[in-house]
């Protein structure tokens, strides 16, 4: 009779193609337990693998190996999420460790290539520390950063997981990954009594003795005592604040062994501690649109709300937590891009407080694994960006996706590249949680659900506190140029609305979707363009940075002066980006304050909230952007929006073009006149007539809406049918080439004109990889669809396998965008 054995299933990860399962030695059995995190070796290397299921059976084609050692004690996911997983690894083509690897923030993902870094901010007394721990963090003080390999040297032990989370736990050290983000953590000074005075609070007089002849300190204590009262460890800065005082009396109270001062790590939203503001009554529409939406959930559909821009949905969003709140159920507020919806933020914040916890990628690893836990054990309130999907709540009643339509929401890369839109939605359905969907230009597919009673549409007509929408002002460049009416740019009807803008202190938005100085230079006497070494692109003129740029892949090279291929000294500048527009404003309008909001002025949150705070206190007049100015923006004083080419977005290579347009200059349109005054957009237009741009004018998203249905049923576009676009990517054009028609001529086989492609896409070569794709469409037939995704995965793990393609990589993405 053979030994039985305990053994563990897992999930690592690793873009693998199944789970695998090792041996739990005996004396882990009592610890082993589904969602929980162990060490397990694979490939030589170690890896933090999360178990899913515990059985006695053996593994039928390998030895399994033993399981090394237990990192958690309590479930870091749940079972709801590992199918929210699962359905994700399905529905999108991808490997369950690659969902895995997307799902959990850097500080819960270990292996044997991680870097360890001691926290140079932690203090700790020796006594908190167990040998091995001390050991670690001397090593670390003295070589400053840490292999895994190099830790478990220097400790000599198999296992050195269980000590890196202990002391991860305390803070002692951070990981590697907290290091590229380029976040720094925002740590105050707390002050609290030294024990001998907390241990009898009568003994304050003995300190209150001791600093008789200094005033300030005697005043430190008293601020102390009133502010103590709820918590013993009080910020300085308050203490300051009270007793009029600076940080040479704090230190020397220190000193004096009175105070004890010691450094937290705060969320920079408490540590900003907002007041709680009363939120404004909710109009009579914003009333109907919450009656609505309560109806709606109790008949268990989805909302569309799709509200004019200014009609207030946050309002209806803030009623709608506040609903959740009452019932004990936790709530979901997705945001497109989470470090540009800055105002949005501090709204929710200032309503529901410390209830918020706030979940992106400009957070640091340990505010990540923070705010994980804190959702597994019930906070109230997220607010994040598409990520957040992969939190693990524990009872989830309630999914907002503001700005549904924004393309922000689908991941590009890494796999699973997955539309958080959409995987809310199904997360919801596991959850039993309500979804709202927000927009004033929804998604054509959103809006398309509505007729088929998939969701309910709720509209708002008006904006909140009945102020009009914008006039919107069309300019035919072909006229403007024709008469000698542009100037640098500008038509002189938009440099007359600037004017009188500026002349009544009003504040002006404009509209330039190219960041840069200009998109390219060349030759005129030998057509040379300045190219990038490593993509099939223009290089950017940046001014500022002195800097031929790639967006791509971020090469970069001087300015020439002359062209490097004939020698001529004379040239030509093409196009137009956002940092020229910023020059040409400030010769047109003398003295004028000129603000800039693209990637360049605004990496950084911070950067991109002082910009938003220089504009907001009137220090900027007048603000050019590319579409982040599209993403929050909500000021009272914005009088003129002008969009300088509305073309370029009309004439980009997508079947999407008409409905992106509308969407991207419906919403630049919306920033002006959102107060108690109408605003006034102006559009230059070489296409005035244009149905999408007279959509635009009108406001008419039904007139839209109907025309592209017509059309994508006509060419087999979604929503009537579903896609799949293959990118196969190589450094050889030619291999490239021949995995594409291979794997095509296998797709045509069995699924016929189907099938588009291969075809080299508009931009063939991207940081020295040749790209093929290949697109398939296929009706809204479950079972068609589920039959196509797995030929398409086999035919991937064939071409793996075929002599000389087997280097060439494809990508699947499911309903790209």
């Amino acid at each position: 009779m053979s030994e039985s054995h305990t053994y563990a299933s897992v999930i690592l990860p690793l873009a693998v193609p199944k789970q695998y399962s090792y041996k739990v030695p005996e004396e882990m059995i009592p610890h082993m337990q589904f969602g929980i995190r162990v060490e397990v070796p694979l490939r030589n290397k170690l890896y933090s693998a999360i178990v899913v299921e515990i059985s006695n059976i053996a593994p039928l084609n390998y030895k399994a190996r033993d399981l090394i050692s237990i990192i958690d004690k309590h479930p870091i996911i749940t079972k709801t999420q590992l199918e929210f997983w699962y359905w994700l690894s399905s529905y999108y083509c991808c490997s369950i460790g690659e969902v895995m690897n997307v799902a959990l923030p850097a500080g819960l993902k270990l292996n044997s290539e991680t870097k360890l870094i001691l926290n140079q901010d932690f203090q700790f007394d020796v006594h908190d520390l167990n040998d091995q721990e001390y050991l670690l963090t001397e090593a670390l003080e003295i070589q400053h950063e840490l292999s895994i390999g190099e830790a478990k040297d220097i400790l000599n032990r198999k296992s050195i997981y269980p000590i890196i989370r202990s002391l991860l736990d305390l803070g002692a050290i951070t990981v590697r990954e907290e290091l590229v983000q380029r976040f720094k953590p925002k740590l105050e000074s707390y002050i609290n009594l030294t024990p001998y005075y907390n241990e009898d609070k009568n003994r304050l007089i003995e300190a209150l003795e001791k600093t008789k002849r200094s005033d300030p300190q005697t005043r430190a204590i008293l601020a102390y005592q009133k502010l103590a009262k709820e918590y013993p460890w009080v910020d300085k800065k308050s203490i300051y604040d009270l007793a009029e005082i600076n940080s040479s009396h704090i230190a020397a109270l220190v000193k004096k062994e009175i105070f004890e001062e010691q450094k937290f790590e705060v969320s920079r939203i408490v540590a900003d501690k907002m007041e709680l503001s009363p939120i404004p009554s909710l109009s009579v529409e914003q009333q109907n649109a919450v009656l609505q939406i309560q109806l709606a959930f109790n008949e268990q559909k989805h909302v569309l709300l799709h509200g004019v821009t200014g009609s207030g949905k946050t309002r209806v969003y803030i009623e709608l937590i506040k609903n959740a709140l009452a019932q004990g159920k936790q709530s979901l507020f997705l945001l497109p891009e989470i470090a540009l919806a800055t105002q949005i933020v501090k709204r929710i914040v200032q309503v529901f407080g410390d209830q918020v916890g706030v979940f992106h990628s400009k957070i640091n690893a340990n505010e990540r694994v923070e705010l994980w836990k804190a959702a597994l054990a019930g906070k109230k309130i997220i607010l994040g960006a598409r990520s957040s999907v992969f939190l693990p709540f524990s009872d989830l009643g309630l999914i907002i996706v503001d700005e549904e339509h924004d393309p922000s929401y689908k991941q590009n890369d890494p796999a699973p590249r997955y539309n958080g839109r959409d995987a809310s939605v199904y997360l919801a359905g596991l959850t039993g949680a309500h979804v709202i969907m927000g927009t004033a230009t929804p998604a054509i597919e959103s809006y398309s659900n509505t007729l088929n009673d998939k969701y309910k549409l709720i509209e708002m007509h008006e904006r909140y506190g009945n102020v009009a929408l914008p006039e919107i002002q069309l300019v035919d460049l072909k006229y403007q140029y024709k008469t000698n009416r542009i100037k640098d740019h500008f038509s002189s009807d938009l440099i007359e609305a600037i004017e009188q803008a500026l002349a009544k202190k009003e504040q002006v938005l404009i509209f330039q979707n190219r960041r840069g100085y200009v998109p390219t230079i060349s030759c005129p006497v030998c057509a040379w363009n300045s190219e990038c070494m490593n993509c099939d692109v223009t290089l950017t003129k940046h001014m500022h940075f002195q800097e031929m740029r790639c967006h791509y892949c971020n090469y970069r090279t001087k300015i020439p002066k002359t062209c490097p291929a004939c020698g001529n000294d004379h040239l030509i500048e093409k196009g137009v980006g956002t940092e020229k527009i910023e020059d040409v404003i400030q010769e047109l309008f003398e003295g004028v304050q000129v603000g800039r909001l693209d990637f360049d002025t605004a990496k950084t949150k911070n950067q991109y909230e002082q910009i938003l705070s220089d504009f907001e206190h009137q220090k900027i007049q007048i603000l050019v952007g590319t579409q982040m100015i599209t993403k929050g923006l909500d000021f009272d004083n914005i009088a003129v929006v002008g969009i300088l080419n509305a073309d370029l977005l009309l004439q980009f290579p997508d079947f999407r073009a008409h409905e992106r347009t509308f969407q991207l200059l419906t919403q630049v349109a919306g920033r002006a006149g959102r107060r108690q005054k109408q605003g006034k957009v102006i559009i230059q237009t070489f296409q005035p007539d244009h149905p999408v741009i007279l959509d635009i004018v009108d406001n008419n998203y039904h007139r839209l809406f109907e025309r592209e249905l017509i059309e994508r049923k006509q060419f087999v576009y979604p929503p009537f049918y579903r896609m799949i676009r293959l990118t196969l990517k190589h450094k050889n054009a030619r291999t490239v080439a021949e995995a594409a028609q291979v794997m095509a001529h296998e797709l045509k086989k069995h699924l016929g004109k189907r099938i588009i492609g291969p075809s080299e896409p508009g931009i063939g070569r991207i940081r020295n990889q040749y790209l093929q794709t290949i697109t398939i469409k296929m009706e809204r037939n479950l079972q068609k669809i589920v039959e196509i995704k797995k030929m398409v995965l086999q035919l991937r793990s064939e071409l793996r396998n075929a002599n000389g393609l087997k280097s060439v990589r494809v990508n699947i993405d499911v309903d790209p965008q």
